[in-house]
């Protein structure tokens, strides 16, 4: 019975863990953009695109769209 309890409890909270974790790419990116520019970064550039099309693994800065999707950061010069 116990044994039972546990692993329903730990269904539900690996389920809800997930579903916490999926995020709509634009709200995502809103809040990347809000911490880019409470860093005082000006000049750059946010991009949603396919897994597939990521060039350089270093400009991801977040996942979306259950992993489908990245958002790509650039700073610009200026």
């Amino acid at each position: 019975m116990k044994w039972a309890l546990a692993t329903g409890a730990a269904l539900l909270l690996a389920s809800g863990a997930s579903w916490a974790a999926v995020k709509p790419c634009e709200e995502l990116k809103a809040e990347i953009e809000t911490k880019i520019q409470a860093a005082g970064v000006t000049s750059y550039t946010l991009e949603i695109v396919d897994k597939a099309e990521v060039k350089d693994p270093n400009m991801v800065v977040g996942t979306c769209d259950n992993g489908k999707r990245r958002i790509i950061y650039q700073k610009n010069d200026g």
